[in-house]
Order: C-alpha cells, then structure tokens, then sequence
C-alpha cells in the first residue's frame, strides 16, 4: 500500500501542478519586460518583498495569521535562504557566464536530486525504479526542448555551471526542509507569506550593495505592470499552490513541476507572442509526458495486473 506521501498524484494535484507551471512559466516574459529597467536582484527583492505585503494583507480575510513564535520564523529564514535566496543568487551570477538555455537544463536537474534528497532525508519518499526512469525521460525532454546544441557549451565556465546546479540542489532541499510546516501546524497559506517575507528581508541588504537601487532611473509603466505581475501571480499565488502541493503531495512530486516550466512557456510564448513550435518542442513534451507517466506508475501497476492475470486466464481455459 503507498504511504501518504509515496503514491500517484491525485487529478486534483495535478491540475495544481499543471497550473504552477503556468505561473511560474508565465514569470519569464514578465522577468524579461521587468530586466530592460531594473537589475536582477533588485527585481528579486520587489518580487518577493511585494508578494509578502500582498500574502500579509490577505492572510487575515482568508481567517489567518502570521505564527508569533520564533520556532516557525526560524523555519521560514531556512526555507527563504533553500528557496529563494542561495538559488535565486547562484543563478544570476551563472546566468552572467552561461548561456539561459544551458542554464535551463541544469536547472531541469532538481527532480533528479530532489529523488534522492527525499530516498535519503525521507521515509515515505523513497526511490523507486519507476520514479527515477520517469525523471530521465523528464529531463530528457527538457534537453530536447531546449535544444541540444546548448550542450556545446558544458565544460565551459564550469563554476557557473556548478552554481546553477548548486541552486537545483538547493532547490530539492527546500522541498525536503518545507515538509515541517505541515507537521508544525502551519497553513500552505501562512508558509507561503512568511517564507516570501523571510527571504526579502534576507535578499534587501544584498540588493542595496550591490545594485545600490537609488541611483537607477524610474522604471515606466510596462515595467511596473510587469513587477507587479510576477510579484502577485508568479510569486504570492504560486507560492500558495507551492505549500499546498508540497503538504499533500510531497517533495518528489511537487518539484516535477520544474519539467512542465519549459512546455507552460513554449505554449505561452506560442498563443500569446506568436512564437513557432518546432519538432524538437513536440518531442521534448512528449517525453516529458512519458516521464510523468512513469513517476505516476498506475500504468506500469496496471501492465504488471494485467501481466500476472494472463496465466490464471489460460490456466482456466485449459481446465
């Protein structure tokens, strides 16, 4: 019998799935408009110091409110620094030696470590052989998408490259770390905005030294639009769904979501920029589907059902 945590997505979670995608799919157009005027961590710093004003004000409407203990803020500055501040830092300053799509792939390896984070840390998350056939094909797919001629490039800047894969692997602790909240009573909601909260305060020091922000020019109204898009859609409501799936369906499967990313913005950029699909972008979703086929494993169930039924069947004509 699967335990709580080890077992097929429920359609519910994965239409959860689906549409955390597409917010955070949806992050990199508004990204793109939001950098032509502000450097990136400034960017980072309004992204999430504007998604935590946003859940804060919220949160007593939805009847909830901010823990006043120190041990769930103390869980939070853990889970900002895992989530967002190491991974969001290390992949700017790649993102400055390495070309975006090569990034994008390492990126793609948080399911691969987020597999064996929870065999290792986890009880009810182990690895399975189905689980981790489904995350090669996933990452596969990735590679496909975006083009295996980035490729070219690895071996190239290999500290830039190690950074990104550090943020993936950051990525999957996070996932790991973030499943104490259910345990410590905390809503997915009240995560959400103390998370977010906790890695602002974090990230602003490091924005103003480095970016020192007050010397840069007033952002126009499309910039704005753009910050603000990215801060409450991609940001304060993504991160709900992020808890929400991270208490129900566990470390493993949340952080698929990082495959479907790449197919939510190739089909945004399609309906929305005009954006051609090309053969490389059916394959790639193709053998991401396969993938989650796989990690999902009621297929693979209902084959070996089938499988172990033939004999009894012929056993019985014989009779």
């Amino acid at each position: 019998m699967p335990s709580e945590m080890n077992r097929p997505m429920s359609a519910a979670e994965y239409t959860a799935l689906i549409v955390l995608s597409m917010l955070w799919g949806g992050s990199f157009f508004f990204t793109s408009v939001a950098l032509t005027a502000l450097p990136p961590l400034t960017l980072v710093v309004l992204r999430v110091g504007l998604a935590a004003l946003v859940l804060i004000m919220v949160l007593p409407f939805a009847g909830l409110r901010l823990p006043r203990q120190p041990g769930p803020w103390v869980a939070f500055a853990g889970m900002g620094l895992l989530n967002n501040v190491l991974p969001f830092c290390l992949i700017v300053w790649g993102q400055t030696h390495i070309a975006s799509g090569l990034a994008a792939i390492l990126n793609a390896t948080t399911p691969l470590f987020a597999v064996i984070v929870a065999h290792l840390l986890t009880v009810d998350e182990r690895m399975t052989v189905s689980r981790l056939v489904g995350v090669i094909l996933g990452f596969a797919g990735v590679v496909a998408m975006v083009g295996p001629d980035v490729l070219t490039g690895l071996g190239a800047d290999v500290l830039a490259q190690l950074a990104v894969l550090a943020a993936a692997f950051s990525y999957a602790l996070a996932g790991v770390f973030g499943r104490r909240f259910k345990l410590m009573g905390v809503s997915p909601f009240a995560t959400a905005a103390g998370q977010v909260t906790a890695s602002a305060l974090m990230l602003l020091p490091v924005a103003l030294v480095v970016d020192r922000p007050w010397t840069l020019a007033m952002p126009d109204p499309p910039v704005w639009g753009a910050v603000l898009a990215i801060a409450t859609v991609s940001t304060a409501l993504a991160y709900v769904l992020y808890f929400r799936l991270l208490a129900s369906a566990g470390a493993t499967n949340l952080l698929l979501v990082t495959f479907l990313i790449p197919i939510s913005a190739i089909l945004l950029g399609a309906s929305m920029l005009g954006e051609v699909l090309e053969a490389r972008h059916y394959l790639g979703i193709m053998l991401i589907g396969c993938g989650l086929v796989a990690i999902d494993g009621r297929f693979w169930a209902l084959v070996q059902k089938r499988k172990r039924s033939l004999p009894e069947i012929h056993q019985g004509r014989d009779i």
